[in-house]
């Protein structure tokens, strides 16, 4: 490689990971092998808070959750339900259409998570 740049595709190899320099197909990085899943704790501070997007509308985000992706994905499906609503699982944050911070005190306080927000 030179320093001018990095090595993007190789006519030998194909498609090459940016952060190894390995073959996309044998990539030795973290990335392909994901992050290590954090472990879910028992006693869980989240922080609610209302954000309001470019398009006008209200989101309520979840932060302060363990980058655990099976577990971000249940309890995003158990509060989505609950809340009627959409939404998504984002890096150790959960983001749900509307104002739901009330119920979600409500949904959270009952697992015996401490909410602030």
């Amino acid at each position: 490689m030179s320093s001018k740049g990095r090595l993007v595709y190789s006519t030998e190899k194909g498609r090459i990971c940016p952060k190894c320099g390995w073959p996309a197909d044998d990539c030795r990085c973290s990335s392909s092998l994901g992050t290590p899943e954090a472990p879910v704790l028992d006693k869980i501070n989240v922080a609610l808070r209302l954000e309001k997007r470019v398009s006008g509308k209200n989101v309520t985000v979840v932060g302060g959750l363990p980058r655990n992706g099976p577990f971000l994905q249940a309890l995003l499906k158990e509060l989505k339900k609950s809340c009627s609503t959409g939404g998504r699982a984002d890096d150790g944050a959960l983001e749900l259409q509307g104002d739901q911070r009330e119920r979600l005190r409500e949904l959270l306080g009952r697992r015996g998570w401490t909410v602030k927000g």
